[in-house]
């Protein structure tokens, strides 16, 4: 199925996102977006270990942005979508701080729930990010989990 081509932005960054901000630029002088769907990602105090302090992640500058993109540019092929947005942050953060923003503008909800749902399930298992929790009994790397990737499988045989 064609479509036309959404508008699509990466970023990887230490600072935090303003969510209320990235959709008023997506959604600025366009009449054509009938849904908007998010997903804000935050740091839990608590995953492999339930006393997690701070959480670090590093990334391949340039190669990141690159599996982000084309995690994005599969959403876009997948459905029809306006505008793909994809903010992954890096460095250390606290327990609630926002760690990644998934948004998918479309004319149709059902395409901006289910392109949302595929970048991150996607983003999970693709994206070349590392972990590492920082806990009060010591520091370890988070390792994959076999629920994201069966998260990731399902849409294999979808669309």
């Amino acid at each position: 199925m064609e479509h036309q081509a959404a508008i699509i932005e990466i970023a990887v960054q230490q600072a935090g996102f303003d969510t209320a901000a990235i959709q008023q630029q997506i959604t600025a002088n366009r009449s054509d977006i009938g849904a908007i769907v998010s997903f804000t990602g935050l740091v839990r105090d608590f995953n492999e270990k339930p006393d997690v302090l701070s959480l670090t992640l590093e990334h391949y500058p340039g190669m990141t942005e690159k599996a982000l993109l084309n995690i994005a540019e599969s959403a876009c092929q997948r459905w029809s979508i306006q505008a793909l947005t994809i903010v992954h942050r890096v460095g250390c953060l606290r327990p609630a701080d926002p760690i990644v923003l998934v948004m998918v503008a479309s004319a149709h909800r059902q395409d901006a729930f289910d392109a949302c749902a595929f970048v991150m399930d996607y983003l999970k298992t693709e994206a070349p990010f590392w972990k590492k929790e920082n806990t009060q009994h010591g520091n370890y790397w988070v390792s994959a989990r076999a629920s994201d990737q069966q998260a990731r499988t399902r849409w294999e045989h979808s669309k």
